[in-house]
């Protein structure tokens, strides 16, 4: 059974409030897990079925027919921390054998947050603590499957706490919310949103996307593309400056002389270094 998810709303600043509870956002991809005793079958937010990506959620360790809300996470063996990209990685597999291989030798875990059914009752109407409450005592945790930690009224110390180790936010929920398959107000995300000035040293020919670097501690590195957040004005002058710092190209690239610098915000680095999801500001 597929339930199109509760979506969250975005707010600048984090809060604290008696009526909401608080979540670590996690950096993984949304799962809708929905299992009885003959199957077991995940989606997608977008509705597409990832059941055979992932062998090692396949029993669930809840007694009874039950659907579930969480996120997909993979974490980084080097870092101890959840990693985008490799829960990206194995979302993509498409190898029966390489499935089993990563299965094994690094799998993925399910971090639940909600219930929507069980046993046949449909839990949605429920207010969120209610829920809560139903999932902590169906839900036996293990090796794959998590309970999200939340907390209660303190929202700017746990954003104080995710900013501290690099995390990708909050997410806030009031305690009385029902469930509802479309964004709501209820449910609030503040993410911990990071700045870098950059230099713009190239750009790709056939789409919009600019190349970027970083400087760190007197040494300069690539910083990934830019292919956000550029509107049409500053597109129009970019092009007519650059003319000027070209440097060299190929088929894909021209290259500019360090010089053109912006200010982008960013979320978190890649495993690579890079800047993730580059959203450009404004010319420095």
């Amino acid at each position: 059974m597929f339930i199109a998810p509760m979506l969250l709303e975005s707010i600048d600043e984090p809060f604290s409030d008696s009526a909401f509870v608080y979540e670590p956002k996690l950096d993984g991809h949304r799962v809708i897990l929905s299992a009885n005793a003959h199957e077991t079958r995940l989606f997608t937010r977008g509705q597409k079925e990832c059941t055979r990506q992932y062998p090692e959620l396949l029993n669930v360790p809840a007694d009874g027919d039950i659907v579930l809300d969480g996120e997909v996470c993979c974490i980084d063996p080097d870092t101890g921390e959840s990693d985008y990209e490799l829960v990206m990685e194995r979302l993509q597999l498409k190898s029966k054998h390489r499935i089993q291989s990563y299965a094994s030798q690094r799998p993925v875990h399910f971090v639940v947050w909600d219930v929507l059914f069980y046993r046949g009752r449909d839990l949605r109407t429920l207010p969120l603590m209610k829920r809560r409450s139903i999932l902590e005592s169906k839900l036996i945790p293990n090796e794959y499957f998590h309970l999200v930690p939340q907390t209660e009224d303190k929202g700017n110390d746990l954003f104080h706490t995710v900013v501290e180790k690099s995390m990708e936010g909050i997410v806030a929920k009031r305690k009385d919310s029902l469930y509802v398959s479309r964004s709501s107000h209820d449910w609030l995300k503040i993410i911990n949103t990071r700045y870098a000035e950059v230099d713009i040293i190239g750009y790709c020919k056939d789409e919009l996307g600019w190349l970027i670097q970083t400087e760190e501690n007197g040494n300069k590195r690539p910083a990934g593309i830019i292919k956000q957040g550029v509107n049409p004005m500053q597109e129009i002058a970019f092009y007519a400056i650059s003319k000027k710092w070209v440097t060299s190209e190929n088929d894909r690239f021209v290259y500019l002389q360090p010089g053109i610098k912006g200010r982008v915000m960013y979320r978190g680095l890649t495993r690579h270094g890079m800047l993730r999801a580059p959203v450009f500001m404004n010319f420095v």
